[in-house]
């Protein structure tokens, strides 16, 4: 061990050469600090760039300024890049890990690599080796050369080389189709074996986020794999796109579609069990894109129509409005809303109520997209003419009790359930419109009479979802009264202590929001909206008598939801209508 108060200063300068004697000739270490240092990393067997700013000897920016000019070597800010993950691939994990380097940039058979210490000379050789490419290292600052190398292992390992089986065994996970006929996948298709693991991986992320879509997605030159988490897409993988035949083929392989043709759309169906008492379906859907095959797997989990009408976020008496509906023997019930809304969700809630020993339920979708034990349930086919009307007139031959049908999309099944509605069934069913008033008009631009409507009809609930505010981070939004006048809050609530909340975002969130809730409009058709609706009445009509009648249009839920900190106001102009 070097002895540096045994030393003179000349002496002391002539024993050190290279970057630490340039450091100290550009005042950065001292002499003594310098020949510390070396011992030091002879004895932890690292180097001398990422000892210095690891102990804060020296500052990251001057120890990369310095090593560019003793070694003839360029300078690069990482501040201004982003990571190509196809050229962070030339070079293994193991490597970069190693050697804490990130290939930066190819040019022909050039190679450009990001370095703090451009003396590291057996990175770069190894490099060259497994490349069989000439490497040029570039001096970069070490504190955001280790932050970016962390960040590219991060994403590299997102993707097929480097699965994780740590929560779940990816290759034995049992994936069947519709027909239940079960495929284990195993390890015997070695070549196949890291597509199946990635798409295995794909499809547990997707359950452990709480998406309800999975976007494949083929361009020219990128592959993208995007989640739909409350309602807003989010990008979860970029895998080489040298693979999106692959991918494709494994999902349609998984969903028994039809892998040679990708001239036109495919639908199927994906069984995941994930335990001895859990499986997830998806429903996935094909379509032939410029670049490929964009794939849409729609998680269908049928835990959501099992949590009960206490936590959809109804309010206290729109919950019991839609419960007399229920209890009714007979009587139409209609759940509006975009795609999207929750309404299948709302549907469901209300068959697992009625779904009882003395009750038969009935269902028509398209498709059926929650199996709920003890509900007969039936997917339409027009191919084969099996539609939403021949189903329903096949109900009731048999001895219905409750029938849903999907969505009312023509005037032949709007009639038959008005029928069977007046004829002692319980109906429930869907249809697209804005609010509640707008779906009795709806019926009546369809052909539906007005007077079938006006004495079948028993309760619409029209309905948004809205993001819920992350109970960890959210934060007190001050607003003078004027805004939340403006907003449609009343001078009453504003004199109370009203609080509202904003998000922020934080580790156990998603910008700020976790989950999300319903908004709701619950109008029962009573008397006064059925005479309206004899003489002819518009929308707008019902919608200033349910007014007068105390029902809450979806604005004023929303505000209900803002009030009791539950959401945003940003959420509120999201799903509302001004």
């Amino acid at each position: 061990m070097i002895d540096p108060t045994a030393m003179s200063s000349s002496t002391l300068r002539m024993a050190l050469q290279g970057l630490p004697a340039r450091l100290i000739q550009d005042g950065i270490l001292s002499d003594k600090s310098a020949l510390q240092a070396l011992d030091e990393i002879k004895a932890s067997n690292t180097n001398l760039v990422t000892h210095l700013v690891t102990k804060g000897l020296a500052d990251p920016r001057e120890i990369a300024i310095a090593s560019s000019q003793e070694f003839g070597v360029p300078l690069l800010d990482l501040d201004a890049v982003h990571p190509d993950l196809d050229v962070i691939r030339l070079v293994s994990n193991k490597l970069l890990q190693k050697h804490r380097v990130l290939p930066l940039a190819k040019r022909g058979k050039r190679l450009f690599v990001a370095v703090s210490d451009p003396t590291n000379t057996h990175a770069l050789d190894e490099i060259k080796f497994q490349t069989s490419m000439s490497v040029e290292p570039i001096v970069v600052e070490e504190n955001k050369l280790q932050k970016l190398v962390g960040e590219a292992l991060e994403q590299v390992e997102s993707q097929i080389s480097n699965l994780s089986t740590a929560d779940v065994d990816l290759d034995g996970l049992d994936i069947s189709s519709d027909d239940e006929t079960v495929e284990s996948v195993g390890r015997d298709d070695i070549d196949e074996a890291p597509i199946v693991r990635f798409v295995n991986k794909m499809l547990l992320d997707a359950i452990k986020k709480g998406a309800s879509d999975i976007h494949f997605e083929p361009y020219e030159k990128i592959y993208r794999i995007r989640l739909r988490i409350d309602g807003y897409l989010k990008e979860l993988s970029a895998p080489p796109v040298q693979l999106a035949n692959k991918l494709a083929a494994r999902i349609k392989v998984l969903a028994r579609l039809d892998i040679a043709e990708r001239r036109i759309p495919q639908d199927g169906r994906i069984k995941l069990r994930i335990s001895k008492t859990r499986a997830i379906d998806f429903r996935v859907s094909t379509c032939p894109t410029l670049f490929g095959e964009k794939i849409v797997a729609r998680i269908l989990d049928p835990s959501s129509a099992m949590m009960g009408i206490n936590a959809l976020g109804y309010e206290p008496f729109q919950k019991e409005l839609y419960l007399q509906a229920l209890a009714r023997p007979h009587g139409m019930i209609l759940v509006t809303g975009p795609t999207g809304s929750g309404k299948t969700v709302s549907l469901y809630t209300g068959l697992n109520i009625l779904n009882k020993e003395d009750t038969n339920i009935s269902t028509a979708e398209d498709p059926a997209e929650i199996n709920l034990p003890g509900v007969n349930q039936v997917n339409i086919n027009p191919k084969v003419g099996l539609t939403f009307a021949s189903a329903l007139r096949a109900f009731l031959r048999q001895d219905p009790d409750v029938i849903m049908v999907g969505e009312i999309r023509d005037l032949e099944t709007a009639e038959i359930a008005i029928k069977a509605s007046q004829t002692g069934h319980l109906v429930l069913s869907t249809l697209h419109t804005n609010d509640a008033p707008k779906t009795l008009s709806r019926l009546v631009d369809m052909g539906v009479q007005p007077y079938a409507i006006a004495t079948s009809v028993s309760l619409i609930i029209a309905q948004r979802l809205a993001r819920k505010l992350c109970e960890h981070c959210k934060e007190r939004l001050e607003l003078p009264p004027s805004a939340l006048l403006k907003e449609g809050f009343t001078e009453a609530e504003i004199t109370t202590d009203l609080k509202i909340y904003k998000p922020t975002g934080c580790n156990l969130c998603s910008d700020g929001y976790k989950g999300r809730i319903g908004i709701y409009q619950v109008m029962p058709v009573t008397e006064a909206i059925s005479r309206i609706i004899l003489r002819g009445g518009d929308s707008m009509e019902i919608a200033d008598q349910a007014a007068k009648e105390g029902i809450w249009d979806l604005r004023r839920s929303a505000l209900e939801k803002v009030k009791n900190g539950i959401t945003s106001l940003d959420e509120l102009h999201q799903c509302t209508v001004e």
